[in-house]
């Protein structure tokens, strides 16, 4: 029998400190360790996992291929390390935790999860700020968000923790029937939006003519115009209300790209709240039905 390989999670933690922070110094610092010895446990885990792992281009420290791989299973056993011994350690969950996410994932599923989220910690602020994707990735880089659901224009991503594919669906009112001869009146979030870009697109690649009638950044507003038969729009199943129907290819809906989203957050960062957080929202991802995500392990 092969001799089995244990992973030492200070080893994982020094990695993912290096790979998010950018450099062995910064690591350093958060870690509060030497750079040599930070440089030692990289070494130590890549003799482990007989690959290297990171590489410098320039002033710049980037992951190898099997880097990446690496990186996104280090991630989970730290976090499910970090969650259980916040556990039995009783780990205090208090201060702000500011969460991002795209308008409709803030009125959808995941709103029971962060609901359910304070009633079990009411030391814990939470802060959600709702925004373009592109905006949130910003923030979080920036540091002015500690966790985000984003689409993602690529399948790998910095602070990616998990993964799923969404197929958006054309909605219109119950009653609404399309007229061929005029162009399709469209409802759209703001330029910018992965949605508005999906059904352009479509329509330009079938040749449908379309004009957008009703713009807006919120998702109830759009709903309600899509209600009350102003426009058709693209959303996801789990915010298709009372009132509105899923529009056919058969008539003349051609389908939409799939969307790619991510829970990415910022290991090092995040406080025990956070990390119980994550682990809330991903449990909530992967409860979730195969008709509305395909969830993915990065």
């Amino acid at each position: 029998m092969a001799t089995l390989v244990n992973l030492p999670t200070d080893l994982l933690r020094t990695f993912i400190t290096v790979v998010e922070l950018g450099g062995h110094s910064k690591a350093g610092v958060a870690l509060g360790r030497s750079q040599p010895a930070i440089s030692l446990q990289i070494g130590r885990l890549e003799e482990l996992v007989k690959a290297q792992l990171l590489t410098q281009e320039g002033r710049t420290i980037q992951p190898t291929p099997a880097g990446e791989a690496l990186l996104s299973y280090a991630r989970e056993m730290v976090r499910t390390n970090d969650e259980a011994v916040s556990y039995f350690h009783r780990t205090d969950r208090s201060g702000v935790l500011r969460i991002g996410l795209p308008t409709d994932y803030a009125v959808a599923f995941l709103q029971n999860t962060l609901t359910s989220f304070l009633r079990e910690n009411p030391a814990v602020d939470l802060e959600i700020h709702c925004d373009l994707s592109r905006e949130l990735h910003k923030m979080l880089r920036a540091e002015e968000l500690d966790v985000i659901i984003a689409t993602m224009n690529s399948p790998r991503m910095p602070y990616l923790s998990r993964a799923w594919v969404e197929q958006p669906i054309w909605a219109g009112a119950d009653d609404f029937v399309p007229d061929p001869t005029r162009p399709l009146p469209l409802g759209a979030h703001l330029e910018g939006c992965d949605y508005r870009s999906r059904m352009i697109d479509a329509l330009d690649a079938s040749g449908r003519r379309w004009r957008v009638v009703y713009t807006g950044p919120g998702i109830s507003g759009l709903q309600n115009a899509v209600q009350n038969g102003l426009c058709v729009t693209a959303l996801t199943k789990a915010t298709l209300l009372p009132g509105m129907r899923e529009l056919t290819e058969e008539e003349g809906f051609p389908k939409l790209e799939q969307l790619r989203i991510g829970l990415f957050y910022k290991h090092p960062r995040l406080t025990p709240a956070g990390l119980h957080l994550v682990s809330e929202l991903v449990a909530s991802l992967e409860s979730v039905g195969s008709g509305v995500v395909k969830v993915m392990h990065t």
